[in-house]
């Protein structure tokens, strides 16, 4: 046998093995509630080549490829226990047993791992959420793509209505047509159907009632038997309080806004400030893309080697609030050509890193530069330091981070030489560190953040939601802290 036939007889059987994990990680999640991880990335719906790919991505964080032979067992493991609803690393089980001494069997080893999902510790099945969106742009359709998908066990949050202006002939099925296809993140993982004499799309299953308004204060939302909702306001046309307090009409509880809020709404990152969110609190703001984005690793910085100042220049895709052709724009720059130009504009995520991360006392400035792409964005942070370190440190210090820490689903880490903005297109991370373009020189630090400043942000969305309706269950093996 040949060397080739060595690897495509190595290739097959781990085909298999993949195949296998399917109905195994399909049952977990449809009767149990529990999504299975690996490395922070979810394997639920997942074909076997991309189970594959994500084993073998797993040699950028942790240096190494991780084979389907090694993750299996865990998988199995999993069958045997009495698990309620959580999320479970088989990944992260995987790394910590290879470097646990005591010589458990993998059964025991992961029974002990994740204990707090189990019998008497685990949490009971709560009942699901309504949510609402108000507004059905980018991010809209691509947090309804979020909300749909992680809808499979029929808990968690339930996408019930979308509110929309109406427009001009078959309405409706032009929405439905946007959903189902999109030129950036491809086809709708799914069947859609319309139903236009109830004014409802019917997605995976999913009844979504579109309801036509341009005014919140006139919608009550008990008459399509919505309850308790949590709505997401993302057309940013409202973002002080008063303006998203229209929002609170019957059958609507909490209100969250999909841009920077202003005023005293609080700005929630996920994963660094998520659990100051006070339970009575009705109103909030997920910040803006590029916020998520920088806060995270900032943070991560701080805390190991501490900041005394920093700057964010972000390199961003150009959005709808820009031109296509050049035409009047309220802004300076805007009204040129988006899809031509390199447009100088403001940011607002340098101020907006003192509401998410209030303990950070150093001045953090910032700028951006939209670019001719349609998604994907990279946040240059250049950092200046309280102590003096390696790139070498650095480098691994944030793929750790990536890996074992509390950020780990906000923090991605890549060192492929060859990576360009297109490949981070379906990204769920807030960012992801570029190992080969990161520069340390003493105190001195500039990190490369790439990000999907459209899905990675509706991700981060989706988590707070999530917190707030206290629908975000519990990772095991926990994170270090």
């Amino acid at each position: 046998m040949t060397v080739n036939d060595d690897s495509f007889t190595n290739w097959m059987h781990r085909e298999e093995i993949a195949e296998s994990m399917i109905p195994i990680i399909g049952k977990l999640h449809r009767e149990q509630d529990v999504n299975v991880l690996l490395h922070s990335r979810s394997l639920v719906n997942k074909s076997v080549v991309s189970i594959l790919k994500t084993h073998r991505f797993a040699r950028q964080i942790a240096g190494e490829e991780l084979s389907v032979t090694e993750t299996m067992p865990f998988l199995k493991a999993l069958t045997t226990l009495d698990l309620g609803p959580s999320q479970i690393d088989i990944g992260m089980l995987a790394a910590t047993y290879r470097a646990d001494g005591r010589g458990l069997s993998v059964e025991e080893f992961t029974a002990e791992a994740v204990a707090g999902a189990t019998g008497d510790n685990k949490i009971e099945r709560r009942a699901s959420r309504d949510v609402v969106l108000y507004g059905f742009g980018r991010i809209g359709r691509l947090i309804a793509r979020l909300l749909i998908e992680k809808a499979g066990s029929g808990n968690g949050l339930r996408l019930r209505a979308i509110v929309v202006r109406k427009g001009s002939g078959q309405d409706i099925v032009k929405r439905a047509s946007l959903l189902r296809r999109d030129s950036i993140h491809g086809q709708f993982q799914g069947t859609i159907t319309v139903d236009e004499a109830t004014n409802k799309i019917i997605a995976n299953g999913n009844e979504i009632q579109v309801i036509y308004s341009d005014d919140p204060t006139t919608v009550d939302y008990t008459a399509y038997g919505i309850k308790d909702a949590i709505l997401i306001d993302n057309t940013g046309r409202w973002r002080d309080r008063e303006g998203l307090t229209k929002h609170l009409q019957p059958g609507i509880g909490k209100v969250v806004l999909t841009a920077p809020g202003k005023g005293d709404v609080p700005n929630i990152v996920h994963g660094v400030n998520h659990d100051t969110v006070k339970p009575d609190e009705r109103i909030l703001s997920c910040a803006s893309c590029t916020t998520n984005a920088i806060v995270p690793p900032l943070k991560a910085m701080a805390e190991e080697y501490g900041v005394l100042r920093g700057h964010v220049e972000t390199v961003h895709s150009y959005t709808n609030d820009q031109n296509l052709l050049d035409n009047y724009h309220g802004s300076d720059r805007r009204g040129r050509s988006a899809a031509l130009n390199m447009v100088i504009t403001e940011t607002g995520a340098a101020s907006a890193v003192a509401k998410a991360l209030p303990e950070l006392k150093a001045p953090i400035t910032g700028s951006s530069i939209r670019v001719p792409v349609p998604d994907v964005s990279i946040a240059i942070l250049s950092l200046r330091l309280e102590r003096e370190t390696t790139r070498e440190e650095v480098l691994d210090y944030l793929r750790n981070v990536s890996l074992a820490s509390p950020l780990k689903r906000q923090i991605d880490f890549i060192s492929a030489p060859d990576a360009v903005s297109s490949d981070f297109i379906g990204s769920r991370h807030a960012s992801i560190v570029d190992a080969g373009a990161t520069k340390v020189d003493g105190d001195n630090a500039i990190l490369y953040l790439w990000y999907d400043n459209e899905f990675g942000y509706s991700c981060q969305v989706i988590r707070v939601v999530q917190h707030v309706s206290g629908v975000e269950y519990p990772t095991y093996p926990a994170p270090a802290v």
